[in-house]
């Protein structure tokens, strides 16, 4: 009879058991071309989390509407902004998760990274992780704010791995950190290293990546963590009400998003006669596309072209020190105390184990 589940990990008695770290980001397409740009949207749009309607009416219209004239449009942005390195969301990822191990003590968590869509993928990572012997496993969402479809999305990725394991790890998961000192903390030291080196703009915008409306009315708590999120950063950094604003970008589709809307704000401060304006993205704790192009550039130009002076786009969390302090620190208040087998322990275990007729 065939086995439902994946092949266990080789065990040997006396090893030391581990923990783990998964850091999990949005995705990215493998290259900027229409049909890498076309895999990935395919993935990612067609998960219910991110578009909430059914799956009858929606597919169709996937298939056969925007997957046949949205890749093209979105490569090229992608193009924009590509480095020699690849997509920048895969290159932050992976040097945060290599500068999060280093910032561990000897014996702590090893840490993997995987995207929700594309690749490194989940299940891969936690593979790898209980290979490595890994029976404690933290998963943390690089999401501040929650959201259903973010945070929870990751979630039912990983729970559709834990379905598939005969021997499952022990899983804690992060829900967010919109609120949390060190993260907040992190930010501040990014905009004020931002100020040092360019001189302050005369109003900072907060943009966040935006939900549809109808998310907040069902009882998705992004919008209020947003919130939080603007005003811990605005207190920590000293500002008034009329020195900052908060914003949502990246909207998709004809229904109604949480607003303000970015770039309206832009225009509209533009024509108001701010002259210059900072742009932070607290949502995003890697750059990609929709700081880089959908900010950085499409941003730009809407407000300059409105008669604004100066736009200055404020760099994300990325591998700035701060950062990946913060994280280690979530990481270690969200996980397990120090493990206490000693050497001798273990090989006492292992030579009852053999007494016992173990193979290993």
């Amino acid at each position: 009879m065939a086995d439902r589940f994946r092949p266990e990990p080789a065990f040997e008695h006396g090893s030391a058991a581990r923990d783990g770290v998964l850091l999990v980001n949005l995705g990215t397409p493998t290259a900027p071309t229409a049909s890498a740009v076309r895999r990935y949207l395919a993935e990612f749009l067609s998960d219910p989390r991110v578009v909430e309607i059914p799956r009858a009416l929606w597919l169709p219209i996937l298939y056969g509407v925007i997957l046949l004239a949205r890749p093209a449009r979105s490569a090229r942005k992608y193009a924009e902004i590509w480095t020699a390195e690849g997509s920048p969301l895969a290159v932050h990822t992976a040097r945060q998760a290599a500068l999060l191990a280093g910032a561990f003590a000897t014996g702590a968590p090893l840490v993997e990274h995987a995207m929700r869509y594309g690749e490194p993928g989940i299940g891969g990572a936690l593979d790898r992780l209980r290979v490595a012997g890994c029976d404690r496993i933290l998963v943390v969402p690089l999401y501040p704010q929650y959201a259903a479809s973010t945070t929870a999305s990751t979630l039912d990725a990983v729970c559709a791995w834990l379905a598939g394991a005969r021997n499952t790890p022990e899983v804690r998961f992060v829900k967010h950190f919109h609120d949390h000192p060190a993260y907040v903390a992190a930010l501040a030291a990014l905009v004020r290293r931002h100020w040092e080196r360019h001189s302050r703009g005369d109003r900072l915008v907060m943009s966040f990546h935006g939900l549809p409306r109808f998310a907040l009315e069902r009882g998705d708590p992004y919008h209020c963590e947003c919130q939080a999120t603007a005003r811990l950063l605005a207190e920590a950094l000293q500002l008034g009400e009329k020195e900052c604003v908060v914003t949502f970008q990246s909207r998709f589709g004809r229904a109604e998003w949480l607003q303000p809307y970015t770039e309206s704000t832009l225009v509209a401060l533009a024509r108001a006669g701010v002259r210059r304006v900072d742009v932070v993205c607290p949502g995003f704790v890697s750059d990609c596309l929709e700081t880089l192009e959908e900010i950085g550039i499409g941003g730009r130009a809407a407000f300059l072209a409105s008669g604004g002076g100066e736009f200055r786009l404020i760099p994300c969390l990325n591998e700035s020190p701060e950062w990946i302090a913060a994280l280690a620190t979530i990481c270690t208040e969200h996980g397990w105390p120090p493990r206490s087998s000693s050497t001798q322990t273990l090989a006492r275990r292992k030579e009852r184990a053999t007494q016992l007729g173990a193979a290993r």
